[in-house]
């Protein structure tokens, strides 16, 4: 049953019945019930808020776990850059440095990337800023790995040719040190034995009996393999890289003009050929047309004492044989 309301009528001074009007009864009605409405929407939109449905729960979680992976590469980078500078610093003054090479410059290993705005499409993003620096950083350390696996490339190369070069230079002694009987005539000026004129002898002499065997002092290429009337039964080794070597008054040749012989190979005999007076190898050492002195270029078989004592012998006054 409704409550029946009264009011007080100062008129009157008594209380009359407030009669109620069922249209009002209904707006009252439809009003309360559209504010509760609204409450609960409103209610809903701010708990929203707070509380994520499972699919934007999960998207959170990948955001998250996008975003500490990202602070994982970036690090990487980091360690990665790190490793690369060592390697370009060995590069340069190490590797570069032994092999004669010149050093790669700073400004052409770490040069960035001009023109255009490359990352533009990486703009517009929540973490747009971090993705870009990111991708510049990658491209940099991929544009200095290029750099450097030239580098090396060409290190390789010229490590290949250096060993080659070793291989060629003149450095062992044409006839073993047990075969000697003696050092006959050093690099220096002599009378000579035939002419009786004081002359420049440009290489060594190498006493030994007739017959001794006579070895490439390094790898090269025979070019001459024939008598004159100086040198006698004579041998002409190119090496390479301006070196060549003499090999004369042999008995017996056994190099053929255009074999390519190997330090240490067997090309002849000692012999007593040409303008000689005695049994002896007589050996020169070039480098571009100009005489060196060949006992520079035995340290491929001679210890510091056998060095010695080889020096001291070619810078004694003796008999000369050619």
């Amino acid at each position: 049953m409704a409550k029946v309301k009264y009011y007080y009528d100062a008129d009157t001074l008594s209380y009359r019945k407030i009669d109620v009007k069922k249209s009002d009864y209904y707006k009252k009605t439809v009003f309360g019930i559209l504010t509760v409405l609204l409450t609960a929407f409103i209610g809903f939109i701010i708990f929203s808020q707070f509380i994520m449905s499972p699919n934007e729960r999960a998207i959170n979680r990948e955001n998250e776990n996008l975003q500490l992976n990202l602070d994982l590469l970036s690090k990487r980078i980091a360690e990665s850059s790190t490793v690369l500078n060592q390697l370009q610093e060995r590069d340069n003054n190490i590797y570069r440095m032994y092999f004669e090479a010149n050093p790669i410059p700073n400004e052409q290993r770490k040069a960035g990337f001009g023109g255009v705005n490359r990352y533009k499409s990486l703009e517009g993003y929540d973490n747009s800023k971090m993705i870009k620096q990111l991708t510049k950083d990658i491209d940099i350390l991929s544009k200095q790995l290029v750099i450097q696996s030239k580098s090396l490339d060409e290190i390789v190369t010229l490590a290949k040719e250096k060993e080659k070069m070793l291989a060629a230079i003149p450095a062992i002694l044409p006839v073993k040190l047990v075969d000697l009987t003696r050092m006959a005539s050093g690099y220096k000026w002599r009378m000579h034995p035939i002419l009786k004129i004081r002359k420049f002898h440009k290489g060594m002499d190498f006493t030994a009996p007739k017959g001794t065997p006579i070895y490439a002092s390094g790898n090269g290429k025979v070019i001459r393999s024939s008598r004159s009337a100086t040198y006698g039964k004579v041998v002409y080794i190119d090496h390479g890289y301006g070196y060549r070597t003499i090999y004369a008054h042999m008995s017996k040749i056994k190099a053929k003009r255009g074999q390519n012989v190997k330090r240490g190979d067997l090309i002849g005999y000692v012999g007593n050929t040409g303008r000689s007076v005695s049994a002896h190898l007589h050996y020169e050492v070039h480098k571009n047309g100009k005489a060196l002195n060949p006992i520079n270029f035995y340290y491929g078989d001679l210890t510091p004492e056998e060095f010695a004592a080889m020096q001291k012998a070619a810078e004694e006054e003796g008999q000369s044989y050619d």
